[in-house]
């Protein structure tokens, strides 16, 4: 499975990367081929000041070894070795009628320390971050996510939406990060439904990222937008910094593994306000998404 399931993210990041310098028109990636100390490596790809993308990443990851205490416990295991593979991305674009996008999918093995498997499973998801609402681009996000879980299981729609919901709640702000999507971790084998399956249901939700998010940007890249938009986005990505710096189990893990640091904050945005205090106008488009992450919408009726 991890043999399979590494060849997939490489080819899936080609085929993204390609896609995404088309569609920004004059920025090209940047890659980076690192390696762990402790065992596996990467290959990071970044686009920064583009006709589009401002900063985005779509990185994939292949590391082993032994499994730090602090991972052993927060697994509830002793005396394990470990191997992670994972496609991770995040699209910060210039313009910001276009929303961030963030997306995952990645697969774990735990080994004891004769080697033999003991636990595996998949994780990952895909979510939208916008600074100004349009709810044309909310439906066809989660529209697309929906027809990717219709796919495998009638439920999982609504389970990973929820999760999504509740995982990227941005607990000291008392709202959402951005608009939802998917969230899906610990997919494990069980009697009903195989690892195979989890490997094809995650595939699937892979596939369409593309189909999710290109027709967004395509459909509002080019919309005039003023100084004043500008600075609410930047307003916005601070709250963005602070759910992946303080909540991100992602960012956490990959800090506590001695992963590569450029990569893990490969997320963060380029320019960034904090404003004291800072509130919306009353009426104003801002407050009325400000509104809407602070209770979770039910994109799909």
């Amino acid at each position: 499975m991890k043999t399979s399931f590494s060849n997939y993210i490489e080819q899936l990041q080609d085929r993204i990367t390609n896609r995404l310098e088309q569609l920004d028109g004059g920025a090209t990636f940047q890659e980076d081929l690192w390696e762990r100390e402790e065992g596996g490596g990467g290959r990071t790809r970044v686009i920064e000041n583009g006709n589009v993308f401002e900063k985005g990443g779509v990185n994939i990851s292949k590391v082993h070894g032994d499994l730090p205490p602090s991972m052993q416990a927060y697994f509830g295991v002793k005396d394990c070795t470990f191997f992670a593979c994972g496609l991770s991305l995040v699209l910060h674009p210039k313009n910001p009628m276009v929303p961030t996008v963030h997306a995952n999918w990645r697969y774990f093995e735990l080994y004891n320390m004769k080697g033999a498997k003991i636990d595996a499973w998949f994780g990952g998801g895909q979510d939208l971050t916008p600074y100004y609402l349009f709810e044309e681009d909310a439906l066809h996000f989660h529209t697309v996510c929906k027809r990717a879980c219709d796919a495998h299981e009638g439920d999982f729609y609504k389970t990973f939406k929820e999760k999504c919901d509740q995982y990227f709640w941005n607990a000291h702000r008392n709202e959402a990060r951005g608009i939802g999507g998917l969230f899906f971790d610990y997919c494990k084998a069980t009697d009903t439904f195989s690892i195979e399956q989890w490997a094809n249901f995650v595939c699937e939700v892979g596939d369409s990222f593309l189909e999710s998010y290109v027709p967004i940007v395509e459909r509002r890249k080019d919309t005039a937008y003023s100084k004043e938009q500008r600075e609410w986005q930047e307003i916005r990505r601070g709250r963005y910094v602070e759910f992946n710096l303080v909540h991100d189990k992602g960012t956490l893990f990959g800090l506590k593994t001695n992963g590569r640091i450029e990569s893990i904050l490969m997320s963060l945005p380029p320019k960034v306000q904090w404003n004291y205090n800072h509130q919306a106008k009353k009426g104003s488009p801002e407050e009325q998404l400000v509104t809407v992450l602070k209770q979770p919408v039910e994109w799909i009726k």
